[in-house]
């Protein structure tokens, strides 16, 4: 099943997600469909706030419940749908068919806990190994991710490792039972530029080696173009864009991806006085305009996009955009 790209690995369809809180309920994500297929790295990319982490942690049910709460839609991977499972069959899938490396690897791991004893519970839960069979397939995956010494390693707190080999250590842990998905959540966050390198370096030899899917979060294009093959943009829990990410780059039909493009620096021979911006701010989750999300910030905005949200759809630019007039 897995060679075959007309199945997907993961369908996500109309997924709506919403958290209670004391002046109301906030939709983060609504409505948001993808599909991600074998072997494909999906970037998942728009600034802070847009619900690109939520959507991902919806998939492998990490959202506290409550305050959040999956209100509509379907999570499928290879075809059976997560959100219909209960907490033990969902325990049971994460770490070994979907895993994820988090943004903070100095959170996620455990600060009282060896590597080495980390590790081994992830092995010994999936893969139903004794701890001393753990131990070796735990230094090999270390060696995988280029720590040196790795069992040596084995015996260190999360503190005694640099911020790139501890994000190392979560990239070994998520793939030590070979999932057949990875999502990255800001994988390079708080890490030095040739540190992030390496690390996407890392996660894209190690995709092939596994042969698996990835979705990479985050907010750098840079790091979309680098590495990713398709790409969707949000806003305000929403896909506005979504295309082949070169198309995406040289031809953005949605005037936001357009302003986020616009507004990385370049290099330039003038000095330019100031970075081009987005104007005006994202609208209040608490009190979303009845139309396009965008409208107020848009600057090819009519009185339609004022009234009527625009779906997602295709169009003669190869991109699907959510969007009346789109570039």
């Amino acid at each position: 099943m897995m060679g075959d790209i007309s199945v997907p690995v993961l369908r996500v369809r109309d997924l709506t997600i919403e958290f209670a809180t004391e002046d109301g309920v906030i939709r983060a994500a609504d409505g948001v469909s993808f599909d991600v297929q074998p072997n494909e790295t999906l970037g998942l990319v728009g600034e802070s706030g847009c619900g690109k982490t939520v959507t991902g942690l919806s998939i492998l049910r990490l959202i506290p419940m409550p305050p959040g709460r999956i209100a509509s839609g379907s999570i499928e991977l290879l075809g059976r749908d997560l959100v219909l499972l209960d907490n033990r069959e969902i325990e049971d899938i994460r770490g070994r068919d979907i895993s994820m490396i988090f943004q903070e690897p100095m959170t996620a791991l455990n600060p009282v806990f060896t590597i080495g004893n980390q590790m081994a519970d992830v092995l010994c839960r999936h893969r139903d190994l004794t701890r001393r069979q753990a131990r070796p397939l735990a230094a090999e995956l270390l060696a995988k991710v280029n720590i040196p010494e790795p069992a040596d390693r084995l015996d260190d707190y999360p503190h005694q490792l640099s911020g790139g080999m501890r994000q190392r250590v979560m990239i070994a842990m998520a793939l030590s039972c070979n999932p057949q998905l990875l999502i990255a959540d800001e994988p390079t966050t708080a890490l030095d530029v040739t540190t992030q390198a390496q690390v996407l370096q890392q996660i894209k030899v190690l995709q092939t080696e596994f042969r698996m899917a990835v979705i990479l979060v985050t907010h750098d294009l840079g790091v979309v173009a680098e590495t990713c093959k398709r790409a969707l943009v949000m806003y305000c829990g929403s896909i506005v864009e979504s295309g082949d990410t070169a198309n995406l780059f040289s031809h953005p039909r949605h005037p936001y991806t357009a302003g986020l493009l616009a507004s990385i620096p370049r290099l330039r021979s003038e000095r330019v006085a100031e970075l081009p911006v987005i104007p005006g701010r994202v609208p209040d989750l608490l009190n979303l305009p009845a139309g396009c999300r965008f409208a107020d910030r848009c600057p090819r905005v009519h009185e339609r996009c004022r009234v009527e949200r625009p779906p997602l759809a295709g169009g003669d630019g190869g991109n699907s955009v959510a969007c009346h007039f789109p570039l």
